[in-house]
């Protein structure tokens, strides 16, 4: 169904990209996956979905690294179909910090989950116009949509920006064939959830969420590949919840 495809993934090698990679290339995609550090994992996540792709390296907190990311793609596959901007951190710090340690956090946080997003996002929408289209989808969650706790409010208005954004190039460009759309996650059972439970206990994390479970990866990787069908164009500008049914609680 994703058949002559090739598509970027950011944060590739963490539960949510490892689970929309081996998606995306079940269906026929080849996949250039981004990490950070962890080049072993990118190795063994290429070789999992039988070598359909490429890894390539890219520090998201440095402002020069997602346009280098997004060349070297094109550089290495020819052309790139789709983007999903998946990388992301999520970072404490109080109202009560110091002031230089609050904006640094913003800082890096805006950097890594919006920022990078907002220049791969350029770089895809230059190149899309080049091959009459393409589709963006941005990793947003339940947090940009209602508000976040004190102090990880970066996060949550980093996550709204990329709501923003995503319906702002479904706005802007749609015309030019190219589409994006947003996925909203409450908890997805990753090293971040799980680094939750530990501290808050599994009740915490359940709390509000109506099916009493939460989502796994695995279902963020199948959206992710049905978003990317071509029959899918209409989802453009789209938020889709993937949240269990908890929404303000």
């Amino acid at each position: 169904m994703l058949a002559n495809q090739t598509i970027l993934v950011t944060g590739a090698t963490g539960a949510i990209g490892r689970a929309i990679c081996e998606r995306l290339a079940a269906e026929g995609a080849r996949v250039v996956i981004h990490y950070g550090r962890n080049r072993d994992a990118a190795d063994a996540l290429l070789r999992s979905i039988g070598g359909k792709g490429t890894c390539l390296p890219a520090d998201l907190s440095d402002p020069a690294a997602a346009p280098a990311l997004f060349d070297a793609a094109v550089r290495a596959e020819g052309q790139i179909t789709g983007l999903v901007n998946n990388a992301g951190i999520r970072s404490e710090v109080a109202v009560t910090a110091d002031l230089a340690d609050w904006q640094a956090t913003w800082e890096r946080e805006m950097r890594v989950n919006f920022l990078s997003a907002v220049d791969l996002t350029r770089a895809a929408i230059l190149h899309f116009r080049s091959l009459g289209g393409g589709r963006i989808v941005n990793m947003a969650s339940r947090a940009g949509q209602r508000g976040y706790a004190s102090n990880a409010m970066a996060y949550g208005a980093s996550k709204a920006a990329l709501i923003n954004l995503t319906k702002s190039v479904a706005q802007s460009h749609g015309a030019e064939g190219i589409t994006a759309v947003a996925l909203a996650p409450g908890w997805v059972r990753t090293e971040m959830a799980e680094a939750f439970i530990a501290q808050h206990g599994e009740a915490a994390a359940l709390n509000g969420i109506p099916i009493g479970r939460m989502a796994t990866p695995n279902e963020i990787g199948e959206l992710v590949a049905f978003i990317f069908r071509p029959t899918q164009a209409s989802l453009n500008g789209a938020v889709l919840d993937v949240n269990g049914g908890s929404y303000l609680r």
